[in-house]
């Protein structure tokens, strides 16, 4: 036996003794396969921590954002950490990925500020939306549907998708700060920069780009704390305590509205409730697992698995009250900790059941303190354009289009439907109409009869 014969004959002696003796392991290791991993509890919990603390920002911004659409914002608290930790603890579970779910950025402004606030559906019907995506998206996934949806959508309008909702942050977050204001003669105009509000705002956005710079777990939940701190000395603002009891989750629990989800009028919202779940959540589990070094030849180990804590997720959070639950780009800082397994993500949902006890703080937390997170958000967000391939035009010009068209129409629906039907025509007038997926003429052809027979929003 040469010395290679050795070293396997001794592998396989130990492996065989880690795999006859799991009871002498600790239910950490038995659970999530910590030493398959290269990893220690100790590692995986200050991991959970450290993503906690980049996303924490989400039980301040949810609330404020669903409750301007007329959501009774104590229940969307509740619901919010309630969803976190379910999402996350599934996916922890059952899937052993150190992802942590939440009510994703984006999706939420559109449930608000688009879907309730522009088109004056309900915000019952509006969770009636999510409910029936989530249903989609629950199916797509166990029939396996999903991998062939997303391999069907070009890679151009999956990137734009990303950076159309980053720059339709970017105007709400400017909206919320008072840098920018309504104009007649423009449409939009610089706002009153010496307010209270607009200084405090642009420290925050400051603070957190100069710590996540530097760095610092926790940059936009610094940033967030910041400026609510000063607003009580230099905005007006009040201040009635930290720990209270959780609030009740009754005004939101169960009160979707499926029925009027199903009307014709909010049927595209479902499809964008879909498409950006769909590319957003994806995204972010292919991105995260590859940085985690998860990322097995061609595709994801356990993809399935996680893909359908990610979709049930979405479900379960529309019976809760909050808009559609996601995947966090923010798990890669506590991959970058050195989180590996499900112990991260179950660190992070623990911490989330504790966060329920903090309501009264995140009630006094205003608007112009989360907008420099959002704004912040939506400037990381912009980076996807640099994946364009910019030297050919019909691949440019449609996610160019989708991203430009959601800002300036505030409808990411409209944003996706004229860069899907430009796509389909641009490649159709120049001879590559053969190379486009019919799935982009299933969808570019959906948005053309929406705006024909239904209208634009």
């Amino acid at each position: 036996m040469n010395r290679t014969d050795q070293v396997l004959d001794l592998g396989g002696q130990d492996l065989s003794r880690q795999r006859t003796s799991p009871a002498s392991k600790g239910w950490a290791e038995r659970l999530f396969k910590l030493e398959e991993h290269g990893t220690t509890v100790r590692t995986e919990i200050v991991a959970g921590l450290t993503t906690f603390l980049t996303m924490a920002y989400i039980i301040f911004v949810n609330p404020s954002i669903l409750g301007d659409a007329g959501m009774p914002k104590d229940a969307v608290f509740v619901a919010t950490c309630l969803i976190a930790a379910l999402g996350t603890t599934i996916m922890a579970l059952y899937a052993n990925y150190p992802i942590a779910l939440a009510p994703g950025m984006g999706l939420n402004a559109y449930f608000a500020y688009v879907v309730v606030l522009q088109m004056g559906f309900t915000w019952q019907a509006a969770l009636g939306a999510v409910f029936i995506s989530g249903c989609l998206f629950l199916l797509v996934t166990v029939f396996k549907v999903r991998e062939l949806i997303i391999k069907g959508i070009p890679h151009s309008i999956r990137i734009a998708i990303t950076v159309g909702i980053g720059l339709f942050l970017a105007i709400i977050a400017l909206k919320s700060a008072g840098i920018v204001a309504p104009s007649k003669a423009t449409y939009i105009t610089l706002g009153d920069l010496h307010t209270p509000q607009v200084v405090l705002a642009t420290i925050g956005f400051f603070l957190i780009v100069v710590l996540d710079r530097l760095k610092v777990p926790g940059a936009i939940l610094i940033g967030i704390v910041t400026v609510t701190v000063l607003s009580f000395f230099f905005a007006g603002n009040t201040f009635h305590g930290i720990f209270a009891a959780p609030p009740s989750i009754a005004p939101t629990f169960l009160q979707l509205d499926i029925k009027a989800a199903l009307s014709g009028g909010i049927l595209n919202v479902v499809l964008v409730f879909f498409l950006v779940e769909l590319f957003d959540a994806t995204g972010t589990l292919m991105g995260v697992a590859r940085r985690a070094g998860l990322l097995v030849p061609g595709r994801m180990d356990r993809l399935n698995k996680s893909l359908l804590a990610d979709s049930g997720a979405i479900f379960a959070g529309s019976l809760l009250g909050t808009s559609s639950t996601t995947a966090y780009v923010e798990s890669a800082a506590g991959v970058q900790a050195g989180g590996r397994t499900g112990l991260t993500a179950l660190t992070v949902a623990v911490l989330f059941l504790a966060a329920l006890v903090i309501s009264p703080l995140a009630g006094a937390v205003p608007a112009y303190a989360t907008a420099p997170a959002l704004f912040f958000v939506a400037c990381l967000m912009l980076k996807e354009l640099t994946e364009l391939e910019w030297e050919e035009t019909t691949e440019v010009v449609p996610a160019v289009v989708t991203a430009l068209t959601m800002p300036f129409t505030y409808s990411i629906a409209n944003g996706l439907a004229f860069g899907f039907i430009s796509y389909a025509v641009l490649k159709l007038f120049t001879g590559q109409g053969r190379q486009v997926h019919w799935m982009v003429w299933l969808i570019g052809g959906v948005f053309l009869f929406k705006f024909i027979y239904i209208g634009g929003h």
